[in-house]
């Protein structure tokens, strides 16, 4: 008798280590996806219409945090007209740049800018009816040091630096890499 209880012991004892083994290891994947997620990279989801059609309402993304803003990458930014609200926006305008608009054709310092990302049914539909799908407009100033002129794709209903302005570098929170969600449309940007 005496085996059979070390051995239903040394058992009980093996599971009990099996258990903390899993809960230790749970605890040190969750701190590191904290630290991940807290420092290096951010989960974020697309609310709105303003980046259409290359991100759609509910589209999940990764974005790195550290990173040197380049003329169209897609960013996260804090929303300077509405507290707490993040926007999703592409870079179009670095600092020193002077941005112009006209019968849809962007110019950046008086070179025109290929914007292939635009060639999309919003736009055809936009020249269908004989309208501009980019408003024209020109910048009164140059992008200033440590800020950045951004639009939306979805040029027509997007609220972006024509309307609320330049954004500061301290704004933009991170550079989208990445969409995990939907499934069948996985990218990388």
């Amino acid at each position: 008798m005496g085996e059979k209880t070390k051995k239903k012991n040394e058992d009980e004892e093996s599971i009990g280590h099996f258990v903390l083994d899993i809960i230790i290891m749970f605890a040190i994947l969750m701190g590191i996806y904290y630290f991940v997620f807290s420092f290096f990279l951010s989960n974020e989801t697309v609310s709105g219409p303003s980046m259409q059609p290359t991100f759609e309402n509910g589209d999940r993304l990764i974005a790195v945090r550290h990173f040197t803003p380049k003329r169209n990458d897609i960013v996260i930014l804090k929303a300077p007209d509405q507290k707490g609200a993040l926007y999703i926006k592409r870079i179009i305008g670095t600092p020193g740049d002077m941005v112009t608009s006209k019968n849809d054709k962007l110019y950046i310092n008086g070179k025109q800018v290929a914007e292939p990302y635009l060639n999309n049914k919003y736009e055809k539909q936009a020249h269908r009816l004989g309208e501009l799908y980019t408003n024209n407009f020109t910048l009164k100033e140059k992008v200033p040091k440590n800020h950045y002129f951004v639009m939306g794709d979805h040029r027509d209903v997007s609220k972006d630096s024509r309307y609320f302005g330049f954004v500061k570098r301290s704004a933009l929170i991170g550079r989208v890499v990445f969409r995990y969600w939907t499934f069948t449309q996985w990218k990388t940007f």
